[in-house]
């Protein structure tokens, strides 16, 4: 199935990288959303687990793995052409870890790679759903709520 005007709504993941106050960005290579800064992640494919998509995305676009994800929240993103039709559509479920070390290296879809503060955003135009998830994710930290799940 396409990707590109879909017939029902495709899963996207999403996963913010925490490291201290700063978030990892990447600039997107390919649509939707091209050219712009976003958090890594990509589609899920069939047969895979959210969780396990969410770890070969931030890999395959990063370079990095990283331990426990917790869940954050999910994101409507709805692209329209100039006819109204709808060009893309994703529900994005949004991930959150800690960096635990490693080399960032951006993945053949990234032509951009950062760690970046929050009061960086407004200067890589980021999506301000991207900003409520970040803003969710270092609210569960500052909370002092875990952001690994259960034992």
């Amino acid at each position: 199935m396409s990707r590109e005007y879909p017939k029902h709504p495709l899963i996207g993941i999403g996963i913010i990288v925490l490291r201290g106050e700063e978030v990892l960005l990447i600039k997107r290579g390919r649509p939707p959303a091209q050219f712009a800064w976003s958090l890594p992640g990509g589609g899920q494919e069939l047969g895979e687990t959210a969780e396990t998509a969410a770890r070969r995305e931030l890999l395959e676009e990063t370079g990095l793995s990283v331990g426990p994800l917790t869940l954050i929240a999910h994101v409507d993103s709805i692209h329209r052409d100039e006819h109204d039709f709808v060009q893309w559509h994703y529900t994005i479920l949004d991930f959150a870890a800690l960096y635990q070390g490693g080399e960032i290296k951006a993945g053949d879809d990234v032509i951009g790679i950062a760690w970046v503060h929050p009061k960086q955003f407004d200067a890589y135009e980021l999506w301000h759903e991207a900003r409520r998830v970040i803003g969710l994710a270092v609210s569960k930290l500052r909370l002092g709520i875990s952001l690994s799940p259960a034992p």
